[in-house]
């Protein structure tokens, strides 16, 4: 949740880009997107202030369109589709893991929105859904890279996940 104390820190810093995840301080990881209906006014208020300050702005979201229709409205340059639902689901049935986050990813791209996913994604799910998606601008993958560069080491690691990000598989018979 961006926070007094991390809104200062934005302004200091100025990052590249700054991804608003509506999680509470003591939350150990992510686990839903944004309701952008219900906190449109200080979403605004805060996608501005970033973007005054020539930083790009990226609303985390769940696969719900209205979501991602007011996140538009908003403002921001950037979605990013929580991808623990796809991750989940993938195990069992990859193409119906990845249907709503296509069409989600489709609506986005045609309100102008820019696409980023993240969430528990890893090397046996990402290029599925990179094929499926292959607008997507940035995925953000954390504990897995750090558990897969324990066994691989970091340079391989790193080269793997690019690797998903390069090499197309055929979306119906990955």
């Amino acid at each position: 949740n961006p926070s007094p104390e991390f809104i200062s820190l934005i302004k200091k810093i100025r990052p590249t880009q700054v991804t608003l995840v509506p999680d509470a301080h003591d939350v150990l990881t992510s686990d839903c997107g944004w309701n952008t209906l219900e906190h449109r006014d200080f979403l605004t208020e805060v996608v501005n202030e970033f973007q005054s300050m020539g930083v790009r702005t990226s609303i985390f979201v769940d696969t719900n369109l209205e979501m991602i229709k007011m996140a538009s409205k908003i403002g921001t340059d950037r979605i990013e589709l929580y991808t623990g639902p796809y991750a989940e689901e993938f195990k069992t049935n990859k193409e119906k893991a990845v249907a709503p986050y296509v069409e989600a990813a489709t609506m986005a791209k045609n309100l102008g929105l820019g696409v980023n996913a993240g969430h528990d994604l890893n090397l046996d799910n990402l290029n599925y859904l990179y094929v499926n998606i292959p607008w997507l601008k940035e995925v953000s993958i954390g504990h897995s890279l750090i558990s897969d560069a324990l066994y691989m080491g970091l340079e391989k690691t790193i080269k793997a996940y690019k690797n998903c990000l390069n090499t197309p598989v055929n979306s119906t018979n990955a």
